[in-house]
């Protein structure tokens, strides 16, 4: 009996350093859109910025482990976590049934919707965009994206998607007038509209999506930091803090 008793508490020491030296060692590389405000971003400094970051910063202090965050082309962002070039993914990223086949999420923090964006001036409505033949600005590698080429010819829709590689091109594209309009999720709406001069003008169909963070399949050490750490975030104060400087809620 001593001796099960001191092979058990030897198996627990083990397992206490080893979960103590990969808290320790361990640099967790997260993959980002660079032009994802205001969840992730690269600022003109050239670093990475957005409430995003800041959460997955502050969870990484917490857990004891450190995180870098590293600009990924958006429609490759999965293969990249998936060939192990990435260890996660917490850049506004919607969890969706068909990613859940090849990563793994942790808990929702945000739900959002997807609208569509018009020029300021503009008197177009939501049907007159997606039943009219307008052209649709939309980034490629998303979901709104997977939507539109899905729906394209259902029920009266006709518009035409124009790909782009992330939103705010599809923007400048808008107010020079090669698209009408242009899709994306609510928060990112919001945050283009205080700098561009145009507005949201109603959902287009889709049905409201989570924010979540994704893991490799395998990575389940990962997955329980990232998902204590958001439970711990999510009850301190600080979480309000960065709603609050992100404007996360006015979206």
């Amino acid at each position: 009996m001593k001796t099960f008793l001191r092979s058990a508490l030897l198996a627990l020491v083990v397992l206490g350093l080893a979960a103590s030296a990969w808290a320790a060692e361990k640099t967790i590389v997260n993959g980002i859109d660079a032009e994802f405000p205001p969840y992730a971003f690269i600022d003109k400094d050239g670093k990475a910025k957005g409430f995003d970051v800041d959460s997955l910063d502050w969870i990484a202090k917490k857990m004891g482990f450190t995180v870098k965050h590293q600009p990924v082309e958006w429609a490759g962002i999965i293969p990249a976590l998936t060939s192990g070039k990435i260890d996660c993914i917490a850049s506004g990223m919607s969890a969706t049934p068909e990613r859940a086949k090849v990563v793994t999420f942790t808990n929702p923090y945000k739900t959002i919707k997807q609208v569509l964006v018009v020029k300021k001036d503009a008197s177009l409505t939501v049907d007159q965009v997606m039943k009219g033949g307008k052209k649709v600005g939309v980034q490629r590698g998303t979901t709104e994206a997977k939507w539109f080429e899905e729906n394209k010819g259902k029920n009266g829709l006709t518009y035409e998607v124009v790909l782009y590689d992330n939103s705010p091109l599809a923007v400048q594209d808008m107010l020079v007038g090669r698209v009408e309009a242009s899709a994306m999720d609510d928060s990112i709406a919001g945050d283009i509209a205080k700098s561009q001069p145009v507005k949201a003008i109603g959902e287009f169909g889709m049905t409201p999506e989570v924010y979540a963070y994704a893991v490799r399949k395998d990575d389940k050490a990962l997955l329980e930091k990232l998902n204590k750490g958001l439970e711990l975030l999510m009850k301190d104060p600080y979480w309000e803090e960065l709603k609050h400087k992100w404007e996360i809620e006015k979206h």
